[in-house]
């Protein structure tokens, strides 16, 4: 049975220097710090990315999230009075209408225009106000119905940054370097960064050491920055994230443990589909929106070992992870990462949970 302290948010508070916080990737991906911990032996051992297949057995299943980040953030100007607006793209929605996030000074109305501009200045795209809903967000139309939301994006977007990075404001590399290399499915807004330190030649490493990659697809969406509000974790509101795992990935996954192989999760991303789409102690092929929430207690039914970065304290992706790697463990595993310098969140370094 779990402890009481384990429903209590102030549990999953961490003292993180600032500085820790990574600013920039690095050069090379594989190059980040890898702390792996050993469950069985509750001990941990410093390591790089790049000497992941060391850490995998032949026979395992590595599965990965190939969602594709679009460049969900949106820069521009009220056409009423001129002054600065900033949005986020949430969701695409029937007929051609958008799901934004805005932000601005003073009160936005219905029928509003906004000019957004890209980066450079070079392109834009005029967005009408159609109806507020709660919490900042808006129902939007853009003025170019003929083209889809990743186009139109891809066109006037920038890189959705997560506010502890540089403020949220992108430069230009981030557009290759906050992507996986394997994403293919447009649709998050935020990265599923366990994944931002695999490169090809590694994946091929991976492989060559007789490991299977699999592949889902899970959204990331702006919940995911969401701090937990409430004393006792249980009572928080999940986000929903839409997702889909196949037949042909149930089918590899199976066949790796079947034959003494291992599960591995590459992000929290992955281990919350997976785990969605195994809550009846079965794994199956799955399709939609998800508000699983990973808490104690939980049993794990399909992930046996997880790759992820370090997450932000009292969040649902701290909640998790230590759910899953064991309470105790996991938090001398932080404490362990910062007396050693680990850098830290989205462009940070990452662990390994066996």
């Amino acid at each position: 049975m779990e402890r009481p302290e384990f429903y209590d948010l102030d549990h999953y508070d961490y003292e993180l220097p600032r500085e820790l916080i990574a600013q920039h990737p690095l050069a090379n991906r594989a190059d980040a710090r890898l702390l792996v911990v050993d469950r069985s032996s509750g001990t941990w051992t410093d390591s790089h990315v790049r000497d992941l297949p060391h850490w995998l057995r032949p026979g395992d299943c590595l599965v990965v999230n190939d969602s594709r980040v679009v460049p969900a953030r949106l820069v521009g100007r009220r056409d009423r009075t001129g002054g600065r607006w900033e949005g986020l793209f949430l969701e695409a929605e029937e007929h051609g209408f958008w799901r934004v996030l805005c932000k601005t000074r003073g009160k936005l109305e219905p029928g509003e225009s906004i000019t957004v501009r890209s980066y450079d200045g070079s392109r834009q795209l005029v967005l009408r106000l159609v109806a507020r809903r709660e919490a900042g967000e808006w129902v939007a139309l853009p003025d170019e119905s003929d083209r889809s939301p990743w186009e139109l994006l891809e066109m006037v977007g920038r890189v959705p940054l997560p506010p502890y990075i540089r403020g949220g404001q992108m430069r230009p590399e981030d557009v290759q370097r906050y992507q996986t290399v394997y994403a293919s499915q447009p649709g998050s807004v935020a990265a599923p960064t366990a994944g931002l330190h695999f490169t090809e030649e590694l994946l091929t490493k991976i492989r060559a050491r007789g490991v299977t990659v699999a592949r889902v697809t899970l959204h990331v969406g702006v919940g995911t920055f969401r701090p937990i509000m409430t004393r006792r974790i249980s009572e928080h509101k999940m986000h929903g994230e839409w997702g889909t795992i196949s037949a042909e990935t149930v089918a590899q996954i199976q066949q790796a443990r079947q034959s003494g192989g291992r599960c591995v999760a590459v992000g929290t991303t992955v281990v919350r589909l997976l785990e969605t789409a195994a809550r009846s102690g079965q794994l199956q092929p799955w399709s939609g929106k998800t508000e699983l929430y990973i808490h104690p207690p939980f049993t794990f039914y399909a992930v046996d070992c997880l790759m992820t970065n370090f997450h932000l304290p009292r969040s649902t992706l701290l909640v998790l992870v230590r759910t899953f790697g064991g309470d105790v463990l996991i938090r001398r595993a932080y404490e362990h990462a910062v007396a050693e310098r680990y850098r830290f969140y989205s462009y940070g370094d990452a662990m390994l949970i066996l």
